[in-house]
């Protein structure tokens, strides 16, 4: 089973992309005290949860995907991959993140964490208007 999140906002999707299609731009996503991007991994520093890696699998300009994946984490992973798309709708962007991760049991903690990073995404565009 996977964590799917999807949320319409009232924003074009190219000015939310320039948030979430940045992979080294972290500062919508809570918790974080640190992000190297290396071009292929960006390694974050938690606040309270430790270091987690991240590989982006890919990252499509035109189509507005970016797909990743966790490749270290505290405690480890068995698999996970997720998957954010932007896509036009009649209020502005339809915001669709995915995330398929193994053991299960962690679910509720990806969903915590999607919601809370959507939270603060909703908030730094606000503040651009």
């Amino acid at each position: 089973m996977a964590v799917k999140i999807e949320h319409s906002l009232p924003y074009p999707p190219a000015q939310i992309w320039q948030i979430v299609g940045d992979p080294g731009r972290v500062d919508w996503v809570p918790g974080v005290a640190g992000c190297d991007f290396d071009g292929e991994v960006r390694r974050f520093v938690m606040e309270g949860a430790g270091d987690l890696a991240e590989r982006i699998v890919t990252r499509d300009e035109a189509q507005m995907l970016l797909e990743y994946s966790v490749v270290e984490s505290t405690p480890p992973l068995a698999s996970h991959l997720a998957c954010i798309r932007l896509e036009h709708d009649d209020i502005g962007t339809k915001f669709i993140w995915t995330t398929e991760v193994e053991p299960t049991a962690v679910e509720p903690f990806i969903e915590q964490g999607m919601q809370a990073s959507l939270a603060k995404l909703e908030e730094i565009l606000d503040r651009s208007d």
